[in-house]
């Protein structure tokens, strides 16, 4: 089957809807105020990746002059073109949002911002009482006689550009003083939101307008023509040659290094700049109009993702939903005891992560654990499953730790654990040649009477106590003796960079996992075609895959009802008659930020439920290194299928993507209550902590006697 690039909506487009989706939340009003700012400033820096990522490696292909197109049919200069249009009224709605709705609110609570030149006089006095003990002595303007004398300027960091006129009066190198530009970097030392006395409630005034009203401090006896903070947007698609790199880890510093020097793919711009300072900027950083944004004041609103954690304002604030202590782990008893007992299904963040953590920390504390291997993509600062591995290792247990140094924007982070983990004597594995290790696994090796043991846990988020807490996954523990057997052999296959064997359960990217999606959709085509029962339901993040895209749609023409619900990019047009109109796309974007990667197959009433580290794009299928983990137990399956369904159910915090490429907020209709399913998914694990406490209280329990010791007192009876 070959689907015309008319039936597919173009990826770039479609990343771009979600980010207004998650905008729209801003732009709300039935969600708090601070939490409006939280969301706003999350498009800013989504955009920020954005065009670091994918704008830029655009610019790339146009300047190598690729001549092919998107699955949708566009050119590389059509879909720039394009991307230019959509964000610039993205942006104009963001700052409609901040200047017009937010800002004036959050004055009215008590949160203002003090602008210098509207200020009274007891704001102006502090400010300029900061400016000269606070950031005079600490910022140092750079003059700039000519392009070729432009400073390396560090990506997204503000910079304040002035203009000084010239002076018939003096000279600079024997030549007159003529019209000139200099650079103030505003740095990361100081902070940008500065702290103003204020009788009640919060004022702050931002660090470019305190230098922007002080400027003539840094120039003194100078004319200043105009200033105008500025910040600009380099090229982070530099990839790692890994075939000339004998050393990854040496490589990996060497990109890190390369992204500082990188092309500058958008330059963003106080709007009150003047003409003469924007050319001066474009020229010296060899952008064009087209890379250029004029900005409104302020420039980067991801600054105010902290003024969402204000204290004292916790009524602007949504309630906080506490992870829960799932029922099904006892925090007096072992997690070797309780996942010998029973597999464990966990919902993250609404049930705590703690228990993973557990799992590491026990491991290495016990005497019979023997090994643990452990994945890891993204970690925590201060991690505390990094320093359970550290300790086992210390303690003589052998580990080993893959960890992906080319985990995108962690490399840093994970370049410095790498290197504490070898210093404890941590077996450490830099992930597989040229591609990404994605996979969330951990195994725990453990001596027992019955013999070796394999403690698993499966997960759909990474290893991170802190985004756990913030995203939406699952978590999977087991013993299953399959299972155990599959995971052992996914990780030598990938430590011993050897040829995958043959899993008896588990699937792997890049080598079967593309192979077994299309054989479960197809076997659900075939079914339908036959006259039985087909349903194929999937929660990802993202769809971009041209080959499982088509399979969805051949399983549609046969009449297979599939609904998906995919967070961020869906490159498939549901609802187009004769194609896909028994496709349904929703997606999810409230207070969590959904992350979790589901699989549901009707399969015949033999029901098949999968979760995963892979969402259904090239990169996951055919560049990383991915699992797909069958949910085994029985009641774990129930729960997951559960979970599942809820989110077709949502009318609160649902949009419905069209054939057009357009989400429709879906709304509750007249008369019913609705569903919010985060809300619900939270409220169903406080709901089962309460359930077991009242199942404890109504079992008697009576207080055994110790073992006999022939005592008076032990032989006595009532």
């Amino acid at each position: 089957m070959t689907v015309p690039p008319e039936n597919y909506i173009n990826r770039e487009m479609s990343w771009l809807e979600f980010n207004q989706r998650v905008l729209d939340q801003a732009i709300s009003p039935d969600v708090p105020l601070l939490e409006r700012l939280k969301f706003l400033a999350i498009t800013s820096s989504n955009l920020d990746e954005f065009f670091m990522v994918r704008v830029g490696g655009l610019q790339l292909q146009r300047q190598a002059s690729v001549a092919s197109t998107d699955p949708s049919g566009m050119t590389v200069s059509e879909q720039l073109d394009a991307i230019h249009y959509r964000t610039s009224r993205m942006i104009e709605s963001q700052y409609d949002c901040f200047l017009n709705e937010l800002e004036p609110e959050l004055a009215q609570q008590g949160i203002e911002r003090i602008r210098l030149a509207e200020a009274a006089a007891g704001h102006l006095e502090a400010a300029g009482r900061i400016a000269e003990e606070e950031i005079v002595p600490v910022l140092s303007p750079m003059a700039i006689d000519s392009p070729d004398s432009f400073p390396l300027l560090v990506n997204h960091a503000l910079y304040m550009c002035v203009q000084i006129a010239g002076r018939p009066d003096k000279t600079i190198n024997g030549q007159e003083a003529t019209e000139r530009f200099a650079v103030i970097p505003l740095g990361r030392a100081l902070p940008r939101i500065l702290t103003l006395p204020a009788e009640h409630g919060f004022c702050f005034a931002l660090l470019e307008d305190v230098v922007c009203h002080f400027a003539n401090r840094f120039f003194p006896e100078e004319e200043i023509i105009s200033s105008a903070p500025f910040r600009i947007t380099r090229n982070a698609d530099v990839s790692l040659q890994e075939d000339s790199a004998a050393d990854l880890l040496h490589g990996m510093k060497e990109l890190l290094q390369q992204r500082k020097t990188a092309d500058c793919v958008r330059l963003e711009v106080d709007a009150r700049a003047n003409d003469a300072m924007i050319e001066f900027l474009q020229k010296c950083l060899d952008v064009g109009e087209h890379e250029t944004i004029r900005s409104p004041d302020p420039l980067d609103l991801s600054t105010f993702m902290q003024l969402s954690s204000l204290e004292g304002f916790e009524h602007l604030r949504d309630t906080p939903w506490v992870p829960q202590h799932s029922p099904q782990i006892d925090p007096a008893q072992s997690m070797f005891s309780t996942i010998a007992e029973n597999d464990v299904l966990l919902c993250h963040p609404y049930e705590s992560f703690k228990p993973v953590v557990r799992l590491l920390e026990e491991a290495a504390d016990d005497p019979d654990v023997l090994a643990i291997k452990q994945t890891l993509y993204r970690t925590s600062r201060n991690s505390r499953i990094v320093s359970a591995l550290r300790k086992a290792a210390e303690r003589g247990k052998y580990v080993t730790a893959i960890v992906e140094l080319k985990a995108r924007f962690d490399e840093a982070r994970n370049i410095e654990w790498a290197q504490e983990l070898e210093e404890a004597q941590v077996q450490v594995i830099y992930g597989v040649k040229n591609l990404k290790t994605h996979a969330k696994l951990c195994i725990v090796v453990r001596r027992e009477p019955r013999g070796i043991v394999r403690y698993l846990h499966f997960g759909t988020g990474n290893y991170n106590e802190s985004t756990a807490r913030l995203y939406s996954d699952v978590s999977y523990f087991t013993c299953n003796d399959e299972l155990g057997a599959d995971a052992s052999a996914f990780f030598n296959a990938v430590t011993g960079y050897s040829q995958p064997q043959q899993y008896r359960l588990i699937e792997a990217a890049p080598i079967g996992l593309r192979k077994k999606l299309l054989n479960l959709i197809d076997a659900e085509t075939e079914r339908k075609k036959h006259g039985q029962r087909a349903l194929i339901v999937a929660k990802l993040n993202a769809l971009v895959d041209p080959t499982i895209i088509e399979a969805l749609y051949r399983a549609s023409q046969a009449g297979v009802t599939v609904r998906l619900n995919i967070r961020g990019i869906c490159c498939l047009r549901p609802g187009v008659p004769g194609l896909s109109e028994n496709i349904t796309v929703v997606s999810i974007v409230d207070r969590v930020l959904e992350h979790a990667r589901m699989v549901y197959f009707h399969h015949g009433g033999d029901e098949l439920v999968f979760i995963s580290s892979a969402d259904w794009m090239p990169r996951n299928l055919d560049r990383r290194v991915e699992l797909l983990v069958p949910i085994i137990d029985l009641t774990s399956k129930k729960r997951a299928i559960s979970i599942l369904e809820s989110y077709f159910r949502d009318s609160h915090h649902s949009w419905q993507l069209q054939q057009d490429g357009r989400y429709i907020r879906r709304r509750t209709e007249a008369g019913q209550a609705g569903l919010r399913v985060q809300e619900a998914l939270f409220q169903a694990s406080v709901s089962a902590i309460k359930q077991a406490e009242q199942k404890r209280r109504t079992i008697f329990e009576p207080h055994q006697p110790a073992a006999s010791t022939g005592s008076a007192s032990a032989n006595k009876t009532d």
